[in-house]
């Protein structure tokens, strides 16, 4: 069951004067009042521009000769995707006056509530809006605006989220990052859990986000039902983390998947509590383990790396409990070893999370945080336009090893 999010007193305030003043009783009812609120706005937009050109507050007398005068309004009709509404347009004597807002000509400014959204999408938080759009126009857009113009996404991030997917995918990354959010007053971690697919045409294509209290193995699960009952039938190797019931939960859903751990995690968690001295070290002779040409050779300089750095006291147990997920990786070629470890797709695309919304320290509540991160992943995908390179050899190479599980769906 969804968990009820508590309003704030400031915001239980506002709403109910807003239904008292506008004798709300139905949804129509609410879509027209906030038609009401967005026409008043754009209105003292269009006042705020005029001042701003002719030097002077409306009804102000001033001392200095004015060499132009208000000269009353002219009528238009503007197309919204609040609905369509009158406004008056301010004009002035000497010339014709041309807001910004409203360029001449237009009477379609649905691009406004684009260009919040996009702040939004970018990172800006509601209070930077605000003050962004107050230096354009002198006028307040409030808090309660901009959440009402971002929350038109979230028809379209649940269209998304259940989207039909590939019945096939070669390579799924998986993996989870934690944001700040407020809830009950309190400010408590989510994880946002994250699934990055490369396809059959060789392209990324972020499968879903999914937040929740905790990561965990059982979490997991239920999201790859969610996959399957989405299309996805198969899906060749699964990169993860460690998590502690994570390979048995995703066998589970796809019994056939081949489980690899994920090599930047193995490298990050052994250099971990070992001294910043000895890392570069650390790190060069792991670097002899997963680029070796094989798994034999790989596990050769495993015993040997060992050796050499228990007498340092420090442990590369992890690698060799983990060795039947780590040895998956052997068997490729160079260029799907390159995907897998250097490209590292997941880590760059957490980060990309991270990055556009390191304006935002806190959510205000779950609902932002996934309107966050559905608006950023628009963004970060647009420039995902080209597949991986020599994709049609790797392919090849999967075929090689999958058989059947591909070669009816292979489209080269």
């Amino acid at each position: 069951m969804a968990k009820h999010q508590k309003i704030s007193e400031e915001r239980r305030k506002f709403l109910q004067e807003f239904i008292a003043q506008n004798n709300i009783n139905t949804a129509q009812d609410i879509q027209e009042a906030l038609k009401d609120m967005f026409k008043d706005t754009l209105q003292e937009m269009l006042e705020a521009e005029m001042t701003t050109q002719l030097g002077y507050n409306k009804y102000e007398y001033t001392d200095d000769e004015k060499t132009n005068y208000r000269n009353g309004y002219g009528s238009k009709t503007i197309h919204s995707s609040a609905g369509d509404f009158k406004i008056d347009v301010p004009r002035y004597r000497n010339g014709e006056f041309e807001p910004m807002i409203v360029e001449k000509g237009s009477n379609d400014i649905s691009d406004i509530e684009q260009k919040i959204i996009r702040m939004y999408a970018r990172g800006t938080s509601n209070k930077e809006i605000y003050e962004q759009m107050k230096e354009l126009y002198g006028v307040h857009i409030s808090p309660d605006m901009v959440t009402s113009i971002t929350n038109k996404v979230i028809p379209k991030i649940k269209e998304w989220q259940n989207r039909p997917l590939e019945s096939v995918y070669p390579i799924i990354f998986i993996d989870a990052t934690y944001f700040n959010v407020k809830v009950e007053q309190r400010i408590v971690k989510r994880a946002v859990y994250i699934i990055l697919g490369i396809n059959l045409s060789g392209e990324k294509e972020v499968l879903g986000f999914y937040i929740s209290e905790v990561e965990s193995a059982k979490q997991w699960a239920g999201i790859l039902n969610n996959l399957k009952n989405r299309g996805v039938k198969d899906i060749l190797v699964l990169w993860a983390d460690g998590l502690s019931g994570l390979k048995e939960a995703i066998a589970a859903i796809y019994p056939m998947v081949e489980f690899q751990r994920c090599i930047v995690h193995m490298i990050r968690n052994t250099v971990a509590f070992v001294s910043y001295k000895d890392r570069r070290e650390l790190c060069k002779d792991l670097k002899l383990i997963y680029t070796a040409a094989d798994a034999d050779s790989a596990y050769t300089n495993l015993l040997e790396l060992q050796e050499k750095w228990s007498k340092r006291k420090v442990s590369l147990d992890n690698w060799n409990n983990n060795w039947d997920a780590i040895v998956p990786f052997f068997k490729f070629g160079p260029e799907l070893r390159k995907i897998m470890y250097t490209t590292n797709a997941i880590e760059s695309l957490n980060n990309s999370y991270k990055r556009i919304n390191k304006g935002r320290r806190i959510f205000p509540s779950e609902q932002s945080l996934e309107k966050s991160l559905f608006l950023a992943t628009e963004i970060i995908t647009e420039k995902w336009t080209a597949k991986y390179q020599n994709w049609g050899v790797i392919l090849q190479e999967l075929r090689i090893h999958y058989g059947d599980r591909i070669s009816n769906t292979i489209n080269v």
